[in-house]
């Protein structure tokens, strides 16, 4: 695991994390805050090396300084990594937050018994306790003021931590997403797929799962070039989303390549036949034109296979029987649905 860190550790590296970036020019995100909580934790020696180096010759880093040690040094955090730290930040920051509150409370209370003491002992013109019940009430109003001004500072940080957390799901979200396309990529499948085979089932529902492969995607490339085949499968990843309703539990995904898959959590298998139809029929009107003449270049077809979740599947096993019934699609002539 990359970041070991306990949370009292964490809490004492956010302390000086913030210090750092507050004396510099990079906006306050999660890819600056990554940067520096690796550099303080000394957990990345290439890191630090460059960092410090970087510092020499200027002494206010910005976006694209932090942006550059990042992606050299860092690049493949884990997102699910990066979003449990920011977690454990809130709840420190929360913690540090209500002990200051606390604080001043306390402190506010015991001003106000010190006052009364003092107003009773002064009626018995004591000169001698007086002046020193009068001390304490200044040391007590200067420590509430303190706390006061700890809580207040441990409040906008604690605001801070929670737009970080904002922006780490947002990273997050987009590390899920195939750039081109705009599905979910292979990653993105991959945490489907398992939060959708640990979700209870219904009487008569099985979780199913579609694997689609564009045919002839190399001819397409051979003859068109790559640009084309880019314009092709964006083509296609939008008919996908297009057959998906806006809130359903069904997800999209570019397996990789010219490979789709569609997962459908808690389905009957004739739900399942019927997405996978309306795709394949989507795709095969579907016309790529030319730009400029507007004249159709090629159309696009489908081949799929479908499989439903058995007693004793795991992720491997349900992807290789959705898998070898795609190939028998292809194999009996492209263009159709085959059930695995």
């Amino acid at each position: 695991m990359r970041y070991s860190q306990s949370k009292e550790q964490s809490a004492e590296l956010l302390r000086i994390v913030l210090t750092h970036m507050g004396q510099h020019d990079a906006a306050f995100n999660p890819l600056t805050y990554t940067v520096w909580f690796e550099y303080v934790a000394g957990m990345n020696a290439k890191l630090n090396q460059a960092l410090d180096q970087l510092l020499r010759s200027r002494p206010r880093l910005t976006d694209a300084d932090v942006h550059g040690l990042y992606q050299a040094h860092i690049a493949e955090v884990d997102p699910q990594a990066m979003h449990r730290i920011g977690s454990e930040l809130h709840q420190v920051m929360a913690t540090l937050a209500s002990a200051a509150d606390s604080t001043g409370s306390n402190a506010d209370q015991f001003g106000v018994q010190l006052q009364s003491l003092a107003a009773g002992l002064q009626s018995l013109n004591d000169k001698l306790t007086t002046p020193m019940v009068l001390q304490a009430i200044e040391s007590t109003a200067r420590m509430r003021d303190s706390a006061q001004a700890l809580e207040s500072e441990v409040k906008g940080s604690q605001s801070e931590i929670q737009r970080l957390q904002s922006e780490l799901a947002r990273v997050r979200d987009e590390s899920l997403i195939d750039t081109l396309t705009q599905v979910f990529n292979r990653r993105g499948f991959d945490d489907k797929l398992a939060h959708m085979l640990v979700q209870p089932l219904a009487e008569g529902c099985a979780h199913g799962l579609i694997m689609f492969d564009i045919d002839h995607f190399k001819k397409v490339n051979d003859t068109h070039g790559h640009v084309m085949g880019d314009r092709v499968l964006q083509a296609v990843g939008q008919v996908f989303k297009s057959c998906v309703a806006s809130g359903s539990a069904t997800s999209v995904a570019r397996y990789g390549g010219e490979e789709f898959a569609i997962l459908m959590p808690a389905s009957t298998p004739d739900d399942c036949l019927k997405q996978a139809e309306l795709v394949r029929l989507r795709t095969q009107a579907l016309k790529i034109r030319d730009r400029r003449t507007q004249t159709v270049v090629l159309t696009v077809t489908l081949s799929a296979g479908l499989a439903w979740h058995q007693a004793g599947d795991d992720a491997r096993s349900l992807t290789a029987r959705a898998d070898a019934a795609l190939y028998r699609s292809k194999q009996e002539g492209r263009n159709r649905v085959t059930c695995g």
